[in-house]
């Protein structure tokens, strides 16, 4: 069910991610957006291929993705006031992406405290049943005063 602070932090994720210049020069899209939950995607693209010989993406370009969906993640949850940064990423990859397809991510904001929110997050290629990578990381999370102080428990 939707509430006015859930549509307001998903608003305040989708601004972000448009934002981002580096987003946006990745060609990230924001495919799916709720209660501390995201999905992004961005096209294959050869400029940002790691290895000439067999047109694999970067793995810088993975871990942008992974980070940014973290963060909108972290955002769009309906305690989290808004505004965050990373603060720890922990990116285990399993497989190259297959080159020339679209690569995915979703993360999930799955804990938060006063001041840090946790997130788990995959990378996907059209493999979805076969991560491209897996993510754990924790993000900062800003005060608020207006939180319940049931919800900002530690």
């Amino acid at each position: 069910m939707s509430t006015p602070d859930t549509d307001r932090n998903t608003e305040i994720a989708r601004q972000f991610i448009e934002a981002i210049p580096h987003s946006r020069a990745l060609g990230m899209r924001l495919d799916e957006i709720g209660p501390g939950v995201a999905e992004i995607s961005m096209p294959y693209d050869a400029r940002f291929v790691g290895d000439p010989r067999s047109g694999v993406l970067h793995g810088g370009v993975v871990s942008a993705l992974m980070d940014t969906c973290g963060g909108a993640a972290v955002m769009s949850h309906p305690a989290a006031p808004g505004a965050t940064a990373t603060l720890d990423l922990r990116i285990d990859y399993m497989r190259p992406a297959t080159p020339g397809q679209r690569i995915g991510a979703r993360a999930t904001c799955y804990h938060l405290t006063r001041s840090v929110a946790f997130v788990r997050a995959e990378a996907f290629d059209d493999d979805r049943e076969n991560p491209v990578a897996s993510a754990s990381g924790a993000f900062t999370v800003a005060p608020d005063s207006g939180r319940k102080s049931s919800e900002a428990a530690s």
